[in-house]
């Protein structure tokens, strides 16, 4: 039977670090600050929002809220956007995407500043992750997996990685990310030749293509570590991952649960990056 590793202790020790660290800005008379910015009603956004100021509440983390209507212009969004890069209140700018079809969201997202894109989405930020230089942040979800890897004390360096998955958002900046920690990584998608073969051979997986239950229990081994991002509506109608947990688990060394693995830290390592970011633009 598989050690399952769970979120909540990891969460718990990152926000425990964030407080102190956002008190220790407040003695200085900073305090930091996330804006929130949305556009439209989406219910799950709204959910995750409530939570994100909850949370930034109980850290001592200021949280200011940006609605816009869901027809607000293109040009109109990207002045709001640069009217919070210029708030030195304001210290990291969470925006909600997709963006409405309409939008040129690539245009939007360059408008964002480096130092207060706290969730990786300009490509000033992925141009940062990718080069080593420190430049903004990278995407929470693909911290939250390293963050789970070192607090488990789970070995990297020297280690044969498979990342399933090639978006922007996870499966290309956790690969950068664990390169940067000496694994010799693989990354692999649903077009992948033998993906089951090279799964296999793996020491760690990490599982992030956004299919139900996409990983099999005979792709997997003795011996290896599963991350599991995914988070997808199952053929029952129940919430499952990106690999089958409940045959895996008897499996492998150790594994995430699709509930309560990765996505529970993801809010903490948001919230630890506004701290940072009021830190660097303290110092500045």
């Amino acid at each position: 039977m598989a050690e399952v590793l769970k979120g909540a202790p990891v969460a718990a020790k990152i926000n425990e670090t964030t407080a102190e660290r956002a008190a220790a800005l407040r003695e200085k008379g900073v305090t930091p600050c996330i804006a929130i910015l949305r556009v439209g009603e989406k219910p799950d956004d709204i959910f995750y929002e409530n939570s994100a100021v909850k949370r930034a509440d109980a850290l001592g983390i200021k949280a200011v809220r940006v609605t816009l209507p869901v027809d607000v212009s293109e040009d109109d969004l990207i002045e709001k956007i640069k009217e919070l890069n210029g708030d030195g209140t304001v210290h990291g700018v969470l925006m909600f995407l997709p963006l409405p079809k309409r939008m040129d969201g690539l245009r939007v997202r360059r408008t964002l500043s480096v130092d207060k894109d706290i969730d990786g989405i300009t490509p000033g930020s992925m141009g940062g992750l990718y080069s080593g230089n420190g430049d903004g942040f990278p995407p929470c979800t693909a911290r939250s997996c390293i963050e789970m890897i070192d607090y488990y004390g789970i070995p990297v360096s020297g280690k044969n990685a498979v990342v399933i998955g090639r978006s922007l958002v996870i499966g290309k900046p956790v690969s950068m990310m664990l390169l940067s920690k000496n694994a010799t990584v693989t990354v692999c998608h649903t077009k992948t030749v033998d993906l089951p073969g090279i799964v296999k051979k793996a020491e760690l997986v990490i599982a992030a293509a956004g299919r139900a239950m996409l990983v099999k229990a005979d792709w997997l081994r003795e011996g290896q570590t599963v991350i599991d991002v995914g988070l997808n509506v199952g053929p029952d109608g129940k919430m499952c991952g990106d690999v089958d947990f409940e045959k895996a688990k008897d499996i492998v060394d150790k594994i995430t649960p699709p509930v309560g693995g990765v996505g529970s830290v993801t809010t903490a390592v948001l919230l630890s990056h506004v701290v940072e970011a009021a830190e660097r633009q303290t110092n500045k």
